[in-house]
């Protein structure tokens, strides 16, 4: 039994993960409405309905958000320095469990396969399973989320292709979240050098799963360029210079990008030593 009152559409649903500020009970929230529209799927599927997604969404008032220029940086093989690369992959899937939402909520009105729905159902329910793990390792650990400042710069993407889904795929999924393809594995090395099995266990988790949110982006982006008519790689590159601030930083992770759907020259010419 869910301790929530589920609302009837999976966009009111969407709305109200959205608005909800305290980070454990947005990650649960989450949790219970997927679980109700994935019970719905294969019958008597919960209808998309519609929203009023707020520009951004609620927030606790810890962690302090600053520009990214003034967050702390610290030593990354320090204890510190990794309570505070954890403390900043919690906030990362914290928000991107709201960008899940958030592109049902807002792209509600867009005629879509209800397969669509199903896998950004499914991606936020992964996210805000991250978010538990992280968090579960920062207690561990003697921290906890909201214990340091945060990046303020991560939901400029949402607002920035919030009136065009094409370019919400190009943006999130294909480049912020194929971002965390490349740079994973070496976090991953860093815990395993520190002995922390149960933190590289929580990163291989995330790590297997992020394959499949870059996945979906790419699948409903190929989706959208055959309905309009566009090709595929053509229009990232425009999307991409258009809404994206600044060039992909290299190195690539070449393999699992292609394992998601991403061809090379999708992103390499778009990279600061672009070939």
């Amino acid at each position: 039994m869910s301790e929530f009152d589920i609302p009837d559409t999976l966009a009111a649903c969407a709305e109200a993960v959205l608005r909800e500020g305290d980070p454990w009970r947005k990650t649960a929230l989450s949790r219970a409405c997927a679980a109700e529209w994935q019970r719905r799927y294969d019958g008597d599927l919960m209808p998309v309905g519609t929203a009023s997604p707020p520009l951004r969404p609620a927030r606790p008032e810890k962690p302090e958000l600053l520009d990214p220029r003034d967050v702390p940086r610290r030593r990354p093989g320090s204890p510190a320095g990794r309570i505070a690369i954890l403390h900043a992959i919690a906030h990362i899937e914290l928000n991107a469990v709201d960008l899940h939402w958030d592109i049902i909520a807002r792209f509600a009105h867009v005629p879509m396969p209800p397969g669509f729905h199903n896998d950004w159902v499914r991606a936020a329910d992964e996210e805000s399973k991250h978010f538990n793990l992280v968090s579960d390792r920062l207690v561990a650990l003697g921290s906890h989320y909201g214990a340091l400042a945060a990046h303020a710069g991560m939901w400029r993407a949402a607002e920035d292709t919030r009136d065009d889904l094409e370019a919400r795929l190009a943006v999130v999924p294909m480049v912020l979240e194929a971002r965390g393809l490349d740079v994973t594995p070496g976090m991953i090395a860093l815990f395993e050098k520190a002995g922390d099995p149960d933190t590289v266990a929580a990163l291989r988790t995330i790590y297997a799963e992020e394959v499949g949110h870059v996945a979906y982006g790419s699948k409903w982006f190929h989706f959208l360029c055959g309905r309009h008519e566009r090709d595929p790689r053509d229009a990232f590159h425009d999307l991409v210079q258009r809404y994206f601030h600044g060039a992909l930083k290299p190195p690539f992770n070449d393999e699992k990008r292609a394992e998601a759907g991403l061809p090379l020259d999708f992103y390499w010419p778009l990279a600061e030593d672009g070939r």
